[in-house]
């Protein structure tokens, strides 16, 4: 693993999306395989297993893996709607009152 160029795969992951419409949103993958989807709990007690999670504050079980792409996916969501609302927020500043009201 420490042999390939991951700066280059993403990279070349980046292009072939846009290439086909698709976007690239890269989010930090820190917790994500410790924090509870159902209560937002995070604990390394969590995941104690390679296979298993299991919320030690509410109980919720899963696999690991699905736990890990749960919070990805939300991470994902959570930061195109930022970038989305950006963009709407700064064309919305250009707007004067008076185009509003026409």
């Amino acid at each position: 693993i420490l042999d390939q160029g991951w700066f280059e795969f993403r990279r070349q992951l980046d292009y072939k999306l846009a290439w086909h419409g698709g976007h690239l949103i890269a989010v930090p993958p820190r917790n994500t395989s410790r924090t509870c989807p159902c209560c937002g709990h995070v604990s390394a007690d969590n995941h104690q297993t390679q296979a298993r999670f299991e919320c030690v504050e509410c109980g919720y079980e899963n696999n690991a893996d699905v736990v890990g792409a749960i919070n990805v996916l939300r991470a994902g969501h959570a930061r195109l709607a930022c970038e989305v609302n950006a963009a709407v927020m700064a064309s919305a500043a250009e707007t004067h009152r008076g185009e509003l009201a026409a």
